[in-house]
């Protein structure tokens, strides 16, 4: 599939179609994402649904997540949110372009405990030259409240040929 974007050698749609179908697939999809991008891992979140624009993710309340207020730490759902609008993109994006996070803007509404979901869906933008990006998601709790809003700014452009 020459047109869809890899991170780190991965490409995105070729796995997540081999390993989604499969018992513990989105676990496995999850755990190989962690390990080429480690820092992103290290929360431990969850791909539940993935497609060119979209990316649906799930974060388990954990101690090691936690902040001194026994709610998730605030470092951590701005890291939550920048992955799932880092999939969702880069889902859709030709091999031929890159991206690379600029700015990342974050409002929190509440504390956040308990099982998370973000969700971000975002249309993919046609890159022949480079440009400025903005993509957002949202994070919610069990009770359907919003937790935060992540913006992440992207600069997409062609990637240099050598």
């Amino acid at each position: 599939m020459k047109n869809v974007k890899e991170i780190k050698g991965i490409d995105l749609a070729h796995i997540w179609d081999r390993t989604s179908r499969l018992p513990f697939g989105p676990w496995i999809f999850s755990r190989l994402i962690g390990l080429k991008v480690p820092y992103s891992g290290s929360i431990g979140a969850r791909v539940e649904q993935l497609r060119p624009g979209y990316a649906r993710l799930i974060l388990r309340d954990k101690w090691r997540i936690r902040n001194h207020l026994r709610s998730i730490h605030a470092i951590a759902l701005l890291n939550l949110g920048e992955m799932t609008s880092g999939l969702a993109l880069n889902m859709g994006l030709p091999n031929s372009v890159r991206g690379i996070v600029v700015n990342i803007s974050i409002d929190y509404k509440k504390k956040a405990r308990g099982r998370l979901v973000a969700e971000c869906q975002c249309d993919i933008p046609h890159v022949t030259e480079t440009i400025d990006y903005f993509v957002t998601t949202k994070i919610v709790d069990q009770e359907g409240d919003v937790v935060a809003c992540t913006t992440v700014h992207w600069r997409l452009g062609l990637k240099e040929s050598n």
